[in-house]
């Protein structure tokens, strides 16, 4: 009886364990998620400054 006691208190701290492995990586993964979203808005605000500046240099242009 010990030892199926033993082995399912083996058991769940492994578990404990796991539960807790995935928590920290969850929220690394949320942490990333968070930055490149940042990092995705800040392209799209140079494309639309380059866009910007683009179509002004061809609005400078002399017609063909």
């Amino acid at each position: 009886m010990n030892e199926v006691l033993g082995g399912l208190e083996n058991k769940v701290t492994q578990v404990i364990a796991l539960c807790a492995e995935l928590r920290a990586e969850n929220h690394r993964l949320r942490d990333r998620v968070g930055a490149l979203e940042d990092e995705k808005l800040q392209l799209a605000e140079r494309m639309t400054t380059a866009r910007t500046r683009l179509e002004s240099l061809m609005d400078r242009l002399p017609p063909e």
